[in-house]
């Protein structure tokens, strides 16, 4: 890339005038700001070589600037403002970049590599209520980080980790079966995983109910705990599905059953996919025999209670438990079962794991105990932490039920969609199957767009109104441009091939600022994956579209008469279609084209 040649041929340049050998990051080559663009398309910062040049700012920047013109042939002129040193490049490169990429459908995409993955796991559900908003926030940053790193050439395989035991499936199971009246989701005519759901509700209103009584009675609030029949019944059944109690399990499976057909709708409408599901009843026993292994070897220590833990005090954290005194498991028990199957199934140069921020103690936890058991490759284990969703009215409570419902919330998402688009009139010579598919990818991109353009580790308020609007930093605001050029494009298919050769005497100011933005999007691609954060990828398509708009709107196109622009404002629009389209793929979110 032309930024790269620049750099070296800066750096040699300085190593030529001043006999010092240079590291090229000093020179932060970069696009050059508004304000300078009239002087040059890159910019250096001269002021860090002045103690090697001894020389004023402008004097060693119009040093360097002249010796560079003398050795790079794709640089045309170049202009000093104080310590920035700003270089413009030949037309003739910016026309060969147009040219070689204008039809590269995998502009910005570098070819998947082969060798060890990486492992990225998201979702990890529980089966005792369906998917949420903040799963929605998780799955669409596990996928879109997933969709990152193999534009980046990475091997990916995508991960899911179902939490289908403990305590609080349990209790789902006991509501059920106490109050159920052997509904099912054919009886209810409701998706299986809200079914469950409903009495994993139940079971928190009924416990309630329990303590208020208890406590009416005369007993304190940690005596009626300790005190509830309902609770005991729910432990009771958490020891007889360890046990592998036959009426117990049979009860669990058809439950679960339920939850992961709810799943597989949910997961089909929000477009993410897993490479390989793990299921928690499947790795909690291999997690129990590194601790058996652990304690082997004095690394962990049992109580008097029988209860297991480790110290962690020395790395600066505290005791962890990790088996309770009953010897059932904790989430600590089966993610290093987890951990290690994933590391025996695929020997991954990391583990991604795309977990909110309440977490974070606990995989610094993880990561330490694996290092204390001897497992090298914990090493590559990276917690993706990121913020929680709000509500303008709040957090939202799972066991209370005043979560937002990730299908309900699709719903509402398609019917804005479909709302808006009938008020814009943008449907006018649509048959209903095709307006139908248009209000299904603006509401998701939408939906989509709104949450991920939030960097992951900031907390979120989702307001559902602001997401859908065709002029804002919104999903739509994209497609809506990206249907524009392909509008515009298909226009000009009848008379004039899009990659028709063309030569111009230089660009518009508007035209240079597309093009450059265009340039940068291979080290977006390569920035967002870096970051594991799609809003680097979401802002700058958000920029892009806008800089596509301005010069759309102060540009003619296909009526500009002289035909070389035309063919050359064709290549540019030709491009940005494509990295729209390649960078929303990579959002997991899809453009249509037209609208």
């Amino acid at each position: 890339m032309i930024d790269k040649i620049l750099t070296s041929t800066a750096s040699e340049a300085v190593r030529f005038l001043f006999n010092v050998p240079i590291d090229p990051s000093l020179l932060a080559v970069q696009r050059t700001i508004p304000a300078f663009r009239n002087q040059g398309d890159f910019s250096m910062v001269v002021f860090p070589l002045l103690k090697i040049s001894r020389k004023s700012p402008e004097e060693t920047a119009t040093m360097i600037g002249n010796e560079i013109l003398a050795n790079m042939p794709e640089a045309e002129s170049f202009g000093v403002v104080k310590g920035y040193l700003n270089i413009r490049i030949k037309p003739e490169y910016w026309m060969q970049f147009l040219s070689e990429n204008q039809n590269k459908l995998s502009y910005g995409i570098t070819e998947t590599a082969s060798g060890n993955p990486v492992v990225v796991e998201y979702s990890s559900p529980n089966t005792n209520k369906p998917l949420h908003l903040g799963h929605v926030r998780n799955n669409l940053l596990g996928y879109s980080v997933s969709q990152l790193l193999k534009a980046n050439g990475k091997n990916v395989v995508k991960v899911n980790l179902v939490n289908d035991r403990g305590i609080h499936i349990c209790k789902s199971m006991l509501a059920w079966k106490l109050s159920g009246k052997d509904e099912t989701p054919l009886s209810t005519g409701k998706k299986g995983d809200k079914l469950v759901g409903d009495y994993y509700v139940l079971f928190d209103k009924l416990y309630k109910a329990e303590i208020q009584d208890l406590m009416a009675s005369g007993k304190t609030k940690d005596e009626a705990e300790a005190a509830s029949v309902l609770m005991a019944q729910a432990r009771e059944m958490l020891l007889k599905w360890e046990a592998r109690d036959e009426d117990t399990l049979k009860l669990w499976n058809m439950m679960n059953g339920w939850v992961y057909d709810g799943f597989d709708v949910t997961y089909k409408r929000l477009g993410v996919n897993f490479d390989k599901i793990y299921y928690e009843s499947q790795t909690y026993l291999l997690g129990k025999e590194i601790i058996e292994e652990g304690l082997k070897s004095g690394i962990l220590f049992r109580k008097e209670d029988n209860s297991v833990w480790i110290d962690l005090t020395t790395e600066g954290l505290d005791e962890k438990l990790l088996l309770r005194s009953d010897g059932t498991s904790v989430y600590m028990t089966q993610d290093l079962g987890t951990a290690q199957l994933r590391a025996n199934d695929f020997t991954p140069d990391s583990l991604v794991y795309v977990v909110g921020n309440e977490q974070n103690y606990h995989f610094e936890v993880l990561k330490h105990i694996l290092f204390k058991l001897g497992r090298p490759w914990a090493e590559h284990i990276y917690h993706l932490s990121y913020g929680m969703v709000e509500l303008p009215e709040g957090k939202m409570k799972s066991r209370e039920g005043t979560v937002v419902d990730a299908d309900d919330l699709m719903d509402e998402m398609i019917s804005t969609a479909r709302s808006m688009t009938k008020e814009l009139g943008k449907i006018e010579d649509f048959d209903s199957e095709e307006a139908q598919k248009l209000y299904w990818i603006v509401g998701m991109g939408a939906l989509k767009y709104f949450i991920l353009k939030v960097d992951p580790k900031k907390n979120m308020l989702f307001n559902p109104s602001e997401s859908i609007d065709f002029n804002g930093n919104t999903g739509p605001f994209i497609q809506y441009t990206y249907a524009r050029i392909k509008s515009v494009l298909r226009k000009a298919e009848a008379e004039l091939k899009v990659d028709t050769d063309f030569v111009v005497d230089g660009f518009h100011a508007k035209e240079s600022d597309l093009i450059h933005s265009l340039y940068e999007f291979p080290a977006v691609v390569k920035q967002a994956a870096e970051a594991l954060s799609p809003a680097v990828m979401a802002n700058y398509l958000f920029e892009l579209a806008k800089e596509y708009n301005t010069f759309y709107h102060e540009l003619t196109i296909l009526k500009e008469e002289d035909e070389a622009k035309k063919a050359s404002r064709l290549a540019i629009s030709s491009l940005a279609a494509i990295v729209i389209k390649n960078g929303m793929q990579m959002l997991g979110i899809e453009v249509p084209e037209r609208m």
